[in-house]
């Protein structure tokens, strides 16, 4: 099967737990960086270098191959002011573009409204997980969540309206601390409803597909296989959503890290593969996030949270490279005395993918005007 060139569609995979990106993009010449990671450090001798002080992770060749292939821009130094260390709190700012308020609407739910004012199609945001992420949230916004799309989505197989009730409080359990549990009916219950709606189309995407891509066994390949599933049955959908955890290292991270990002590599690297098997390449963007980074310094075992993270963006269509600037390491220009500052704010990002990609009115979505990249080809 055989795709054209659509709309542009934007995928967005969420790291959940704070993502070490020293220990992903890695500082490999910088002496700081080794006396500060006694444990956890990567020898010089191991890493995939990408230019004289710049290095990735030995687990992620398949990844470094798509930015090989100019396919991959890495925008350093991501955050913004007063960054929280919290992981609710710090994935709610990214969710929603606010750090100093607590407000319902998800910049991607409001992307969605904007995408599909009539609500003409409630496949146009579709989440691969448990539960909606507050990114995809809005008042009357129509959002489909898949648990498994083999299974036709969340909630299907519940028969008795009663029990499909009960199972829509889940949404309310996620989000009531945060804002309230009148809001949390009000919208995330109707959009649950809605999710039922979704789940009965979807039953004709794994039919459909067909590739000779082999995916990781792993839940981010699943997630991914799912997305191309779901794009290339021509459903409409023009915002994806997934989520890879396990990123909270305070412990353990020397297996525990390797293995995630090894498994986030490859699994994009099969999605990007698929994609081009089926000619499907050119329409699609793929943001990679985390809600913050890590402190500099390790604490004999993994990584304690810090800020100034980073984010990938890939697609056929990217200009690869590096953007933005590394946050330094000098002790005199760390963030509290122990983490890397931010020098690039994340609302940028989110603007260029609505403004360049998505061709939307950004300022309206994130709250305000942001400092833009160039990372997409002409």
């Amino acid at each position: 099967m055989t795709v054209s060139v659509k709309a542009p569609v934007l995928v967005v995979v969420q790291l959940s737990g704070g993502n070490d990106f020293m220990n992903t993009i890695i500082p490999y010449t910088n002496g700081i960086y080794y006396d500060s990671r006694p444990t956890v450090r990567i020898p010089a001798d191991q890493v995939l270098p990408l230019n004289d002080t710049l290095a990735f992770h030995p687990r992620t060749g398949p990844l470094k191959e798509l930015y090989d292939q100019g396919k991959v821009a890495i925008v350093q130094g991501i955050g913004y002011p007063n960054a929280n260390r919290s992981h609710f709190r710090g994935m709610d700012i990214w969710h929603t573009c606010e750090p100093n308020k607590i407000v319902t609407e998800g910049w991607l739910g409001k992307t969605i409204r904007d995408l599909d004012p009539h609500h003409e199609n409630v496949l146009t945001g579709v989440s691969f997980g448990r539960g909606l992420p507050r990114a995809m949230v809005a008042p009357g916004v129509p959002v489909t969540s898949v648990g498994d799309l083999d299974t036709y989505g969340i909630m299907t197989g519940i028969s008795d309206e009663q029990q499909r009730q009960e199972a829509l409080t889940l949404f309310k359990e996620m989000y009531a601390p945060a804002i309230g549990t009148g809001a949390v009916l009000d919208y995330l219950c109707h959009t649950g409803t809605d999710v039922l709606k979704g789940a009965d189309v979807l039953k004709q995407a794994p039919v459909q597909y067909t590739s000779t891509v082999q995916y990781p066994e792993n839940p981010i390949a699943k997630s991914l296989r799912d997305v191309a599933r779901v794009h290339l049955a021509g459903l409409g959908t023009h915002i994806f959503y997934t989520q890879h955890g396990g990123y909270d290292t305070h412990a353990s991270e020397v297996p525990t890290h390797p293995r995630l990002v090894g498994e986030l590599s490859g699994a994009l690297h099969a999605f990007m593969q698929d994609l081009e098997e089926h000619n499907a390449a050119d329409e699609i963007v793929i943001l990679v996030f985390t809600e913050f980074g890590r402190r500099i310094r390790d604490n004999g075992s993994g990584t304690d949270h810090g800020s100034g993270g980073g984010v990938f963006i890939i697609g056929k269509r990217v200009a690869g490279g590096l953007y933005a600037e590394y946050p330094s390491l000098d002790p005199a220009e760390q963030l509290y005395g122990e983490d890397l500052k931010h020098t690039f704010d994340f609302r940028g990002v989110y603007a260029t993918l609505l403004d360049q990609w998505l061709g939307l009115e950004a300022a309206p979505i994130v709250g305000g005007t942001y400092e833009q990249l160039q990372p997409f080809r002409n």
